[in-house]
Protein backbone atom coordinates (compact mmCIF):
# COMPACT_ATOMS: atom_id res chain seq x y z
CA UNK A 1 0.00 0.00 0.00
CA UNK A 2 2.76 2.59 1.20
CA UNK A 3 4.26 1.44 -2.35
CA UNK A 4 1.56 2.94 -4.48
CA UNK A 5 2.97 5.67 -7.19
CA UNK A 6 0.08 7.97 -6.58
CA UNK A 7 0.81 7.89 -2.59
CA UNK A 8 4.58 8.44 -3.48
CA UNK A 9 3.73 11.20 -5.54
CA UNK A 10 1.22 12.97 -2.57
CA UNK A 11 3.77 12.71 -0.62
CA UNK A 12 6.57 14.40 -2.08
CA UNK A 13 4.37 17.03 -3.24
CA UNK A 14 3.21 17.58 0.14
CA UNK A 15 6.97 17.79 1.40
CA UNK A 16 8.03 20.17 -1.41
CA UNK A 17 4.90 22.13 -0.26
CA UNK A 18 6.36 22.53 3.24
CA UNK A 19 9.98 22.83 2.22
CA UNK A 20 8.69 25.88 -0.28
CA UNK A 21 6.66 27.65 2.38
CA UNK A 22 9.39 26.98 5.17
CA UNK A 23 12.13 28.33 3.37
CA UNK A 24 10.34 31.25 1.63
CA UNK A 25 9.41 32.63 4.40
CA UNK A 26 12.85 32.20 6.02
CA UNK A 27 14.32 33.50 2.83
CA UNK A 28 11.43 36.56 2.73
CA UNK A 29 12.85 37.32 6.94
CA UNK A 30 15.79 37.72 5.60
CA UNK A 31 15.30 39.53 2.64
CA UNK A 32 12.84 42.01 3.54
CA UNK A 33 14.48 44.30 6.53
CA UNK A 34 17.45 45.25 3.69
CA UNK A 35 14.75 46.14 1.05
CA UNK A 36 12.85 48.08 3.80
CA UNK A 37 15.91 49.58 4.26
CA UNK A 38 16.50 51.06 0.76
CA UNK A 39 12.87 51.75 -0.12
CA UNK A 40 12.74 53.95 3.51
CA UNK A 41 15.74 55.94 2.06
CA UNK A 42 15.02 56.42 -1.63
CA UNK A 43 11.47 57.51 -0.05
CA UNK A 44 13.10 60.06 1.85
CA UNK A 45 15.34 61.11 -1.18
CA UNK A 46 12.34 61.65 -3.68
CA UNK A 47 10.02 63.32 -0.69
CA UNK A 48 12.88 65.88 -0.54
CA UNK A 49 12.96 66.62 -3.61
CA UNK A 50 9.68 66.61 -4.61
CA UNK A 51 8.19 68.61 -1.93
CA UNK A 52 11.50 70.61 -1.07
CA UNK A 53 14.08 70.22 -4.10
CA UNK A 54 11.46 71.89 -6.68
CA UNK A 55 10.91 74.94 -5.23
CA UNK A 56 14.47 75.27 -3.79
CA UNK A 57 15.31 75.26 -7.54
CA UNK A 58 12.25 77.79 -8.45
CA UNK A 59 14.00 80.14 -5.36
CA UNK A 60 17.41 80.06 -6.91
CA UNK A 61 16.01 79.96 -10.56
CA UNK A 62 14.02 83.73 -9.42
CA UNK A 63 17.18 84.72 -7.33
CA UNK A 64 19.12 84.80 -10.50
CA UNK A 65 16.27 86.71 -12.61
CA UNK A 66 16.46 89.49 -9.75
CA UNK A 67 20.31 89.97 -9.74
CA UNK A 68 20.06 89.85 -13.56
CA UNK A 69 17.74 92.96 -13.32
CA UNK A 70 20.17 94.41 -10.17
CA UNK A 71 22.63 94.22 -11.85
CA UNK A 72 21.47 95.85 -15.35
CA UNK A 73 21.68 93.37 -17.53
CA UNK A 74 18.33 92.92 -18.17
CA UNK A 75 16.07 95.67 -19.19
CA UNK A 76 12.03 94.76 -18.57
CA UNK A 77 10.88 98.30 -20.49
CA UNK A 78 12.31 96.56 -23.50
CA UNK A 79 11.39 92.73 -22.93
CA UNK A 80 8.54 91.08 -20.74
CA UNK A 81 9.85 89.13 -17.77
CA UNK A 82 8.92 85.46 -19.73
CA UNK A 83 11.66 86.29 -22.38
CA UNK A 84 14.33 85.97 -19.52
CA UNK A 85 12.35 83.37 -16.98
CA UNK A 86 11.72 80.59 -19.95
CA UNK A 87 15.14 80.86 -21.41
CA UNK A 88 16.28 80.08 -17.78
CA UNK A 89 13.94 77.37 -17.06
CA UNK A 90 15.36 75.53 -20.44
CA UNK A 91 19.10 76.14 -19.50
CA UNK A 92 18.45 74.80 -15.85
CA UNK A 93 17.14 71.78 -17.19
CA UNK A 94 19.38 71.28 -20.24
CA UNK A 95 22.76 71.88 -17.88
CA UNK A 96 21.04 68.98 -15.35
CA UNK A 97 20.99 71.76 -12.57
CA UNK A 98 18.02 70.29 -10.68
CA UNK A 99 20.58 68.94 -8.21
CA UNK A 100 21.50 72.15 -7.31
CA UNK A 101 18.08 72.51 -5.21
CA UNK A 102 18.25 68.56 -3.98
CA UNK A 103 21.53 69.89 -2.30
CA UNK A 104 20.38 72.87 -1.02
CA UNK A 105 17.61 71.41 0.60
CA UNK A 106 19.69 69.21 2.78
CA UNK A 107 21.34 72.46 3.75
CA UNK A 108 17.94 74.31 4.23
CA UNK A 109 17.26 71.06 6.85
CA UNK A 110 20.24 71.88 8.67
CA UNK A 111 20.25 75.58 9.07
CA UNK A 112 16.45 74.69 10.08
CA UNK A 113 17.78 72.54 12.82
CA UNK A 114 20.21 74.77 14.19
CA UNK A 115 17.79 77.53 14.62
CA UNK A 116 15.18 75.29 16.44
CA UNK A 117 17.93 73.87 18.24
CA UNK A 118 18.53 77.78 19.74
CA UNK A 119 17.17 79.51 22.30
CA UNK A 120 15.00 81.74 20.57
CA UNK A 121 14.14 79.17 17.37
CA UNK A 122 12.94 76.90 20.26
CA UNK A 123 10.74 79.00 21.74
CA UNK A 124 9.05 80.11 18.13
CA UNK A 125 8.74 76.59 17.39
CA UNK A 126 6.74 76.06 20.38
CA UNK A 127 4.49 78.43 19.73
CA UNK A 128 3.61 77.48 16.13
CA UNK A 129 3.90 73.66 17.52
CA UNK A 130 0.60 74.89 20.21
CA UNK A 131 -0.87 76.79 17.12
CA UNK A 132 -1.09 73.24 15.45
CA UNK A 133 -2.60 71.80 18.26
CA UNK A 134 -5.40 74.14 18.30
CA UNK A 135 -6.67 74.02 14.36
CA UNK A 136 -9.26 71.75 13.93
CA UNK A 137 -8.47 68.13 12.07
CA UNK A 138 -4.77 68.79 12.12
CA UNK A 139 -4.76 68.58 16.33
CA UNK A 140 -6.06 64.50 15.82
CA UNK A 141 -2.74 64.34 13.19
CA UNK A 142 -0.14 66.49 14.39
CA UNK A 143 0.34 64.94 18.17
CA UNK A 144 0.62 61.50 16.66
CA UNK A 145 2.95 62.03 13.60
CA UNK A 146 5.19 64.53 16.08
CA UNK A 147 5.35 61.29 18.72
CA UNK A 148 6.71 58.63 15.87
CA UNK A 149 9.03 61.37 14.30
CA UNK A 150 10.86 62.02 17.33
CA UNK A 151 11.34 58.78 18.53
CA UNK A 152 12.56 57.73 14.84
CA UNK A 153 14.75 60.95 14.41
CA UNK A 154 14.93 63.34 17.47
CA UNK A 155 18.00 63.92 19.43
CA UNK A 156 17.37 61.75 22.41
CA UNK A 157 19.21 61.42 25.84
CA UNK A 158 17.96 57.49 25.85
CA UNK A 159 21.92 56.74 25.95
CA UNK A 160 21.83 57.72 29.75
CA UNK A 161 19.00 55.66 30.48
CA UNK A 162 19.44 52.53 31.81
CA UNK A 163 17.22 49.52 31.15
CA UNK A 164 15.46 47.71 34.01
CA UNK A 165 12.52 45.28 35.14
CA UNK A 166 9.60 46.86 37.27
CA UNK A 167 6.60 45.07 38.42
CA UNK A 168 3.89 46.46 36.33
CA UNK A 169 0.79 45.97 35.59
CA UNK A 170 0.77 44.29 38.87
CA UNK A 171 2.55 42.61 41.73
CA UNK A 172 4.06 39.43 39.97
CA UNK A 173 4.53 40.55 36.31
CA UNK A 174 7.60 42.09 35.36
CA UNK A 175 8.11 44.04 32.71
CA UNK A 176 11.36 46.15 30.93
CA UNK A 177 11.18 49.80 31.31
CA UNK A 178 13.33 52.63 30.46
CA UNK A 179 14.42 55.02 33.68
CA UNK A 180 14.23 58.52 31.70
CA UNK A 181 14.29 60.78 35.37
CA UNK A 182 14.17 61.21 39.10
CA UNK A 183 10.53 60.98 40.41
CA UNK A 184 8.80 64.07 40.90
CA UNK A 185 9.65 65.77 43.85
CA UNK A 186 6.29 66.78 45.43
CA UNK A 187 5.31 62.90 45.02
CA UNK A 188 8.42 61.98 47.20
CA UNK A 189 7.88 63.81 49.87
CA UNK A 190 4.66 62.99 50.42
CA UNK A 191 5.96 59.67 50.26
CA UNK A 192 8.89 59.96 52.14
CA UNK A 193 11.01 57.51 49.59
CA UNK A 194 13.38 57.86 46.59
CA UNK A 195 11.51 57.39 43.53
CA UNK A 196 12.61 57.18 39.96
CA UNK A 197 10.30 57.77 36.44
CA UNK A 198 10.30 54.67 34.03
CA UNK A 199 9.19 54.62 30.66
CA UNK A 200 7.26 51.46 30.25
CA UNK A 201 7.34 50.57 26.38
CA UNK A 202 4.71 48.40 24.74
CA UNK A 203 5.08 45.77 22.29
CA UNK A 204 5.62 45.32 19.20
CA UNK A 205 5.20 49.22 18.90
CA UNK A 206 7.70 50.94 21.61
CA UNK A 207 7.10 54.45 20.56
CA UNK A 208 4.21 54.26 23.03
CA UNK A 209 3.52 53.15 25.83
CA UNK A 210 3.29 54.21 29.99
CA UNK A 211 5.17 56.69 32.28
CA UNK A 212 4.95 55.09 35.80
CA UNK A 213 6.82 56.51 38.81
CA UNK A 214 8.00 53.90 41.65
CA UNK A 215 10.70 53.27 44.44
CA UNK A 216 13.71 53.61 43.52
CA UNK A 217 14.14 50.09 45.42
CA UNK A 218 11.58 48.25 43.50
CA UNK A 219 13.19 48.19 39.83
CA UNK A 220 16.05 46.09 38.66
CA UNK A 221 19.15 46.98 37.02
CA UNK A 222 19.34 44.74 33.82
CA UNK A 223 22.46 43.99 31.89
CA UNK A 224 21.33 45.45 28.53
CA UNK A 225 21.58 48.19 26.09
CA UNK A 226 19.02 50.28 24.79
CA UNK A 227 19.06 48.38 21.41
CA UNK A 228 18.83 45.03 22.64
CA UNK A 229 15.85 46.38 25.16
CA UNK A 230 13.88 47.74 21.95
CA UNK A 231 15.03 44.35 19.66
CA UNK A 232 13.60 42.31 21.98
CA UNK A 233 10.35 44.98 22.53
CA UNK A 234 10.14 44.94 18.98
CA UNK A 235 9.93 41.04 18.38
CA UNK A 236 7.70 40.24 20.77
CA UNK A 237 10.56 38.14 23.05
CA UNK A 238 12.14 36.50 20.14
CA UNK A 239 15.20 38.34 19.76
CA UNK A 240 16.51 37.49 23.10
CA UNK A 241 19.95 38.94 23.95
CA UNK A 242 22.51 36.07 24.21
CA UNK A 243 23.84 36.77 27.94
CA UNK A 244 20.04 36.56 28.64
CA UNK A 245 19.19 33.38 26.67
CA UNK A 246 19.01 29.79 28.94
CA UNK A 247 22.37 28.20 28.82
CA UNK A 248 21.38 25.70 26.20
CA UNK A 249 19.92 27.95 23.90
CA UNK A 250 23.13 30.59 24.00
CA UNK A 251 25.45 27.96 23.77
CA UNK A 252 23.68 27.17 20.19
CA UNK A 253 23.77 31.10 19.43
CA UNK A 254 27.67 31.29 20.53
CA UNK A 255 28.30 28.49 18.03
CA UNK A 256 26.57 29.43 15.38
CA UNK A 257 28.34 32.93 15.43
CA UNK A 258 31.21 31.85 16.19
CA UNK A 259 31.00 29.82 12.25
CA UNK A 260 28.83 32.85 10.41
CA UNK A 261 28.92 35.79 12.74
CA UNK A 262 25.60 36.12 12.84
CA UNK A 263 23.01 34.85 15.51
CA UNK A 264 19.94 32.79 14.00
CA UNK A 265 17.73 36.11 13.75
CA UNK A 266 20.71 37.87 11.63
CA UNK A 267 22.01 39.99 13.75
CA UNK A 268 25.45 40.86 14.07
CA UNK A 269 27.09 41.24 17.39
CA UNK A 270 30.36 42.24 18.18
Amino acid sequence: MGNHPAERSAVVAKGFVGDFRRFFFRGLAAMLPALLTVMIIVWVLQFVDSYLGVYVNKLVMWVVVQWQVVAGRYDFSIRGPDDLWNPLKQTWGGWQLNWVGFVLSFVLIYVFGRFVASILGRAMWRLIERGFFRLPIVKQIYPSVKQVTDFLLAERKLGSSRVVAVEYPRKGIWSLGLVTNEGMRTLGELLGQDLVTVFVPSSPTPVTGYVITVPRSEVIDLPLSIDDALRLLVSGGVIMPLNQMPLSQAMDESSLKQVTGFDTFGVQRE
